[in-house]
């Protein structure tokens, strides 16, 4: 308006509408437009109107022809372009008043003429600036080729330089948009125009960014055929692509071949490349030789070299080393470079990562005495390293800090210390801190998704999980492999087998169908469910998709074919293993053992530890700890302490795993005083005083045990205690030992007075409890512990559920124990062979031995093979209701399945029965 009162009195007169702001489109259509003016408008034809135009523009009487009116049109501004293409100010001067009408937009093809005019007279700022728009605009234009064909016509009409060509190639490669730079690129040579080299170079930079590395080698291949000599920055972008896509050798034969060819000399980014490449790989050795390297041919190092060394030492735990590094750095070439926040923060990321936070608060003092700020990088690690440790409100405390520092939480932030809530069995909390995160406005990403559902899933919260899965998919979330994963192994936790096929379903049609970690998930629920079949069927369904089997996969399988007792398809795993040169590791074994013992099939376990030697491998601490479980679990003690001896005698130290073992199968086979003999000598009974009570009173009445005992508690010295450390499972197996024996009072005073110490009730406590007083048939206390188990929001597990079931068979309330099994076949934990078991005894006991042999092949349905258990209670049972034909049956059954009776509730039956057949 202030400027309307500006103009001369005539404008006043005109009726000028100035139309409303509209959206300009691409292909807008013609607009009459007027300016203030004397002259009428004429009807002038366009040949006529372009001359006038362009006389005014040559004359540079841009005030006259400002003040003409007439319409802008495509045509119009196509006959200017071509008529002035000799003159590029006036064709700017008319291209940029075309531009800035309200209603009207150049077509693209005007945008070719402009910019092939302008690179001709070498304006390259004003020609790379319509370039740019040209492309802003040609974005809804389905095909790049469009615009390109028409900038090749223009050359070829305008006879001017294909510089344009090459701009917009780097255009293209620098805004991110690699396959119209490609189409260029391959199109340019058509037209008698190479790439420059820089235009080149942002193209594989781009490739390089996007991790297109198959593509940066064809491109430079074709660069090389051109003709085109690569200089430092090109080789500097190749070996990173090298290093990137893990052929580190290949990078050094490079960088070999370009020092011989041309002569290259090697700049420090180039070494950095090679240096952080050999870091990700762990391999020190030759990182160090390409320092040396840079200190032969007199390549000044940097604080990004000192740093990238001190990265690699942190990455392998060495800490110490690369504190050395950073005192190398700081006093030998203090004066010549300045340490900057990253390497204080790469030297203090490695302390948390190995649980030192005390050093890292030291460095991090030690950075900010001199001036220095904490930065995102720094307090995220510290937050991490503080969860490690489980010390949760210390890495809250740095979140409240970094508002101090002047930092906000990032999402990193937020799911760090959410799975830091989870990890210590703080669910609300990890709960209020994600609704925090989103009111604060940090938006979770599939990180966060994937840390609260694999929380949701282990602690047994497979609704809510699932929720959180639909709400993740609402909010347009793309799920990754972990949160797959989680979501799997928390359905196959629960016995949902049917859900996980479904979800599984969806895995393969987001293409995730080469995914290890999911198909190794797939495979490992399915076998720990029995459901040995489908793990087949799945296993031949991927390797068909072109999914490559790991030794985790083959372990997998080889744990599932154990616990069926099939050893012969264990043996088949371990030959196409041998046969596909993936060797087979003592953890495998380790897992074949814990599954034959699990089968009952450990008459075969000695075949595994011949085979396992005959491979050069060495049993471990496992190996050991699943020998000594298994014997014991099997009555054996002898060979269970064998085991334990010739662990010893290999110089391997017992840990906790190993005592809490050896003491709760003492306590399983009734060895009381033995039991607490070896529990008192691992034990700390100043940090457990009610223990000492414990102890008093299992010891009354215990005999001396057997010499091989005595020798177990003697081997347990200083030294072996000293790698024994009580915890949750120690004092779980003493309360356990309490609660076997009907000691239930002196249980709960062992928990109450643990609990001060920062002991923590779990499900495996209060499965004991529960299991105590059904024990003493006191079911009704027993289901009041489970459901204070779920007030305290701990899942019971099977093991829970088992005890309760055995208390009311128990207790002669054998409705009362199938309603209960009924429901946690509708509801979860899928039933196991002790629930089947416990309920097939008590029919047996109650004289429904059909009942009990329908449970039997209902269990069989199930997948869960019967054991010697199984079928010596059925056959005593048959044999009580004088049912000889139907027992013998079930002896024949069992006799082909390879089972051993002899250490059943009913073996010594069995057995007789067995010898009167011989």
């Amino acid at each position: 308006m202030i400027r309307c009162q500006s103009i001369c009195s005539f404008t006043r007169r005109l009726h000028t509408h100035l139309p409303l702001c509209r959206r300009r489109s691409f292909h807008s259509s013609a607009t009459l437009l007027k300016w203030a003016s004397g002259v009428e408008p004429s009807n002038l034809t366009t040949p006529e109107l372009t001359n006038r135009v362009c006389r005014l523009l040559v004359l540079e009487r841009h005030t006259d022809l400002k003040n003409l009116s007439f319409q802008f049109s495509h045509e119009l501004v196509d006959a200017v372009l071509q008529k002035l293409k000799l003159n590029p100010s006036a064709c700017l001067h008319f291209f940029r008043l075309a531009s800035n009408q309200p209603n009207y937009r150049p077509h693209f093809k005007a945008y070719c003429k402009i910019v092939h005019i302008l690179s001709k007279a070498r304006l390259f700022d004003e020609t790379r600036s319509y370039l740019d728009e040209l492309i802003d605009l040609s974005r809804n234009i389905s095909s790049v080729s469009l615009v390109y064909d028409e900038l090749v016509r223009i050359y070829g009409e305008f006879k001017f330089s294909p510089t344009v060509f090459d701009m917009i190639l780097k255009i293209y490669a620098k805004k991110g948009l690699i396959q119209n730079a490609l189409y260029v690129f391959d199109n340019m040579p058509k037209c008698g125009r190479l790439p420059s080299l820089r235009s080149c170079n942002s193209l594989l930079s781009g490739l390089v960014k996007n991790h297109d590395f198959q593509t940066v080698f064809c491109v430079y291949e074709q660069i090389v055929r051109m003709g085109i000599v690569p200089d430092v920055y090109t080789c500097s972008i190749m070996v990173n692509a090298y290093c990137k896509d893990g052929r580190v050798c290949k990078a050094v034969e490079f960088l070999e071949e370009m020092e011989k060819k041309i002569g290259l000399e090697l700049n420090s980014v180039i070494y950095h490349s090679l240096i952080n490449a050999f870091v990700e790989e762990g391999d020190l050795e030759n990182a160090e030789g390409v320092l040396r390297l840079m200190s032969e041919r007199g390549i000044v190092k940097n604080v990004v070299t000192y740093t990238l060394l001190i990265k690699g030492y942190c990455k392998q735990g060495k800490v110490e080393e690369a504190e050395n590094v950073f005192r190398v750095m700081k006093t030998e070439e203090g004066d010549k470079m300045a340490v900057d926040e990253q390497a204080y923060g790469v030297l203090i990321d490695g302390f948390c990562q190995v649980g030192k936070l005390d050093d890292a608060i030291r460095i991090k003092e030690e950075m900010l005495s001199f001036g220095l700020k904490m930065n995102m990088f720094t307090c995220n690690s510290l937050i991490n390293g503080y969860c490690k440790l489980g010390q949760v409100s210390e890495a809250h405390g740095i979140v409240r800090s970094m508002s101090d520092w002047k930092l906000r939480p990032d999402s990193y932030t937020y799911t760090t210390l959410m799975n830091g809530y989870w990890q210590a069995g703080q669910t609300q909390q990890a709960l209020i801190l994600c609704d925090t995160m989103i009111r604060d406005g940090v938006e979770p990403t599939v990180v966060t998704y994937s840390v609260l559902l694999k929380g949701l899933c282990q602690s047994g919260a497979i609704d809510d999980a699932l929720r959180l899965w639909a709400l993740m998919l609402k909010r347009g979330v793309t799920p990754d492999e972990v949160c797959y994963g989680a979501l799997l192994h928390g359905l196959f936790n629960k016995g949902i087998s049917e859900k996980a096929l479904m979800l599984w379903k969806h895995v393969l049609a987001q293409g995730f169908a080469k995914s290890r970690i999911l198909v190794n998930t797939m495979i490992n629920g399915l076998c720990k469910m029995g459901k040995i079949i489908e793990a087949e069927q799945v296993f031949d369904r991927m390797k068909e998709l072109g999914f490559s089997p790991d030794e985790v996969t083959y372990r997998t399988l080889s744990d599932g074919y154990a616990k069926t007792g099939d050893i012969e398809k264990v043996f088949e795993i371990l030959y196409v293993m041998e046969r596909e040169r993936i060797a087979a590791s003592t953890e495998m074994f380790n897992s074949i053992i814990s599954g034959l013992f699990g089968a009952g099939k450990f008459s075969q376990v000695p075949d595994v530890l011949t085979e396992m030697q005959n491979r050069g491998l060495k049993a471990n601490i496992i190996t050991y700890g699943a020998l000594i479980a298994g014997w014991f679990r099997e009555g054996m003690l002898k060979k269970a302490l064998d085991a334990y001896f010739e662990m010893r005698a290999k110089g391997i130290v017992p840990n906790t795993i190993i005592c809490t073992t050896i003491i709760s199968g003492l306590y399983r086979l009734g060895m009381r005083g033995e039991a607490s003999k070896v529990l008192l000598k691992v034990m700390d009974l100043h940090s457990a005083p009610s223990l000492k009570y414990f102890s008093d009173q299992l010891m009354v009445n215990s005999d001396d045990g057997s010499q091989d005992l005595e020798r177990i508690t003697t081997s347990i010295d200083k030294s072996t205690k000293s790698s024994i450390i009580p915890n949750n499972y120690l004092y779980n197996v003493a309360i356990a030992g309490l609660c076997k024996y009907g000691r239930v009072d002196n249980a709960v005073e062992v928990i109450n007075d643990m609990s001060v110490r920062g002991f923590i009730p779990d499900e495996f406590t209060y499965t004991s409890l529960i299991h105590g007083v059904s024990l003493s048939g006191d079911v009704d206390r027993a289901f009041q512990l489970r459901d204070e188990m779920l007030k305290k929001g701990l899942i019971p597990t099977i093991a829970t559920y088992n005890a309760l079931i055995n208390g009311l068979c128990k207790s002669g309330n054998l409705d009362r124990a199938t309603k209960l099994y009924s429901k946690l076949c509708l509801k979860g934990p899928a039933p196991n062979l002790i629930s089947y078991n416990t309920l097939i005894d008590g029919y047996c006991k109650s004289g429904n031995t059909s009942e009990a042999l329908k449970l039997k092949e209902t269990m069989i349905e199930e997948g869960i093979s019967p054991s010697a258990i199984t079928y010596s209670t059925l056959i005593y049972g048959l044999q009580a209701q004088g049912d000889s034909e139907e027992s013998e049956k079930l002896l024949d059954q069992m006799l082909e399945a390879g089972l051993d009776p002899r250490f059943s509730k009913y073996g010594r039956l069995v057995q007789a029965k067995v010898a009167s057949r011989g």
